[in-house]
């Protein structure tokens, strides 16, 4: 009988030779992918279709009679107050008349402003379509006379003086209508452009500060709606508008309407890029990058608003950009995001 052989049994650890395997450290981590929606120009978007919305007939003929009926019936409550507190009390009963015809003087010579800035308002809007038609049509007659209305609306606007001296001097050097209207832009309105596009960058840093810093809700359509009447109604001053309250508003819904009407408003990925710098929106929260959003829309708003309100078309004089306005603007407030890159 043979012996099987032995089996030989090996105790210990067993040693499995593996690839080596990659180490991950933060630095060759994948960035982690940004799932937050790009910031969107809510708070302007809604602001201008609030704005632009036109109400219903029935809507309009509510108020109208609302109103009629308001003043009617707050008139006859006062004639009657006024007559029984003459019948208890003749000095008190004066008194109560004297002081609610000084109210209803207050409220006539407040219509009175509203009309006049609505004249002043048509008066520049005049002005811009004939200056646009005198260059269309090459007539330098019509140019002159554009010119001169011009002159008399600055007549009394002492910042220009310089730039009206020197349009007197060179004007008879100029035989043409659109080298004409050129001078007039460059000599009379650069000063006004300088000051109308400090009015809007000023709006932009405002609105952009106050969007990407209070949490508060509604707080960022707050500020565009306040600090967008602001600027216009600064914008329609500094051309010689001087709206009032109904005449800003008045300048204010054109100017939404016209950007409503051609897609304005939205703020597309390039002109983010541009203005804010390509990486910006990802390294600093999603507050801040609709902050940049609603600075960039206030300034479309501004430039839009200048040319609303501006008595001469660009022609000679360089328009306002987008983009530029909004870099100027949120200078200090956006840049180290960029200077981290």
């Amino acid at each position: 009988m043979t012996e099987a052989p032995a089996s030989h049994s090996r105790k210990g650890p067993v040693m499995i030779e593996i690839d080596e395997a990659p180490v991950h450290t933060p630095s060759t981590a994948d960035p982690v992918p940004d799932l937050a929606p790009l910031a969107r120009p809510a708070a302007m978007e809604r602001m201008a279709v609030l704005a632009t919305r036109r109400p219903s007939a029935l809507a309009r003929w509510f108020w109208r009679l609302f109103a009629a009926l308001f003043t009617f019936v707050i008139s006859f409550a006062a004639y009657d107050f006024i007559l029984r507190l003459i019948e208890r009390n003749a000095i008190l009963g004066y008194v109560a008349l004297a002081l609610t015809g000084a109210f209803v003087a207050v409220l006539a010579a407040i219509a009175l402003k509203e009309l006049a800035a609505f004249a002043r308002l048509k008066r520049i809007d005049t002005l811009h379509k004939a200056a646009a038609e005198a260059a269309t049509r090459h007539d330098l007659q019509a140019a002159k006379a554009v010119t001169d209305r011009l002159l008399t609306l600055y007549a009394h606007r002492p910042e220009i003086n310089w730039g009206k001296d020197r349009f007197n001097e060179r004007k008879g050097e100029v035989f043409d209508a659109d080298g004409l209207l050129g001078l007039a832009e460059v000599e009379l309105l650069a000063p006004l452009d300088a000051a109308a596009r400090r009015e809007v960058e000023a709006a932009a840093r405002q609105v952009a500060t106050v969007t990407a810093l209070v949490p508060l809700a509604l707080a960022d359509v707050f500020a565009a709606l306040t600090s967008n009447l602001r600027m216009i109604r600064r914008i329609a001053e500094i051309y010689g508008g001087r709206s009032g309250t109904l005449g800003s508003w008045r300048v204010t819904k054109s100017v939404l309407t016209h950007l409503v009407a051609t897609g304005a408003v939205a703020v597309g990925d390039d002109l983010i890029g541009t203005m804010a710098g390509g990486g910006v929106l990802s390294k600093v929260s999603r507050r801040f990058g609709e902050g940049v959003v609603n600075g960039a829309l206030t300034a479309r708003v501004g430039v839009a608003a200048i040319e609303v309100c501006r008595p001469l078309p660009f022609t000679k004089g360089t328009k306002p950009s987008v983009s530029g306005t909004v870099k100027r603007a949120l200078t200090g407030l956006f840049d180290k995001g960029q200077t981290s890159e």
